[in-house]
């Protein structure tokens, strides 16, 4: 009985921190603007986007190709989840503000500089 508990704490274990290790990107709202307005993540992985908004402001992130919408009320952040993806550019906007907030998720094989650790 002690092993099976044993087992089973180290499975549930490995699982949790293999949560905690998911890449992620961070993605700030400021003047209704997306900066970066592009990011870059790792083709077939799951991914951790962390949206932070400055303004006074909510704004909701609203993307089609990503199949995801999000509030993310004034001085507060939000947290979405996308992927696995195939390599391609996922569009996103800000459903509040859609002429200037604008944004694109490129997915690619191999990921160049530091916006997905």
């Amino acid at each position: 009985m002690i092993r099976i508990n044993a087992l089973l704490c180290l499975i549930f274990g490995l699982t949790a921190a293999s949560a905690w290790a998911l890449p992620e990107t961070v993605i700030e709202i400021r003047n209704h603007l997306f900066i970066p307005q592009r990011v870059t993540i790792p083709a077939n992985t799951k991914v951790k986007i962390i949206f932070v908004n400055h303004d006074d402001t909510p704004e909701e992130i609203d993307s089609f190709d990503l199949n995801r919408e999000k509030v993310v009320l004034g001085h507060s952040r939000a947290t979405i989840f996308v992927g696995p993806l195939p390599p391609g550019e996922y569009q996103f906007f800000g459903e509040y503000h859609p002429n200037t907030a604008v944004g694109i998720v490129e997915v690619t094989d191999i990921v160049e500089g530091s916006n997905a650790d």
